[in-house]
């Protein structure tokens, strides 16, 4: 069975520092744009304890998940059996 893809949680850091240091820091004069920054980040949380929920029911339901840094996917193959480096050519998405 294939994995299931789910966002790396660096993804969800990234996204949070940048808001809580340096978004809420910049919206702090401004109380209604400051609000939606941490409603934002809120959100961002809830969403990380969803995905958290998500990959425990994988779990329970025997289903394999991925962690995903990019929308680019790395095919990884098995070395040849005479030793020598093969070419691998580049994914296309459509």
């Amino acid at each position: 069975m294939k994995p299931i893809p789910i966002p790396s949680y660096i993804h969800y850091e990234m996204l949070l520092q940048l808001l809580e240091r340096q978004t809420a820091f910049a919206a702090n004069q401004q109380p209604a744009i400051r609000e939606q920054v941490h409603q934002l980040i809120s959100t961002l949380r809830k969403a990380l304890a969803q995905q958290k929920q998500l990959e425990q029911s994988c779990q329970r339901a025997s289903l394999p998940v991925e962690y995903r840094w990019s929308l680019n996917s790395i095919n990884v193959q098995e070395p040849p059996s005479d030793g020598l480096p093969r070419r691998r050519e580049p994914e296309v998405r459509s």
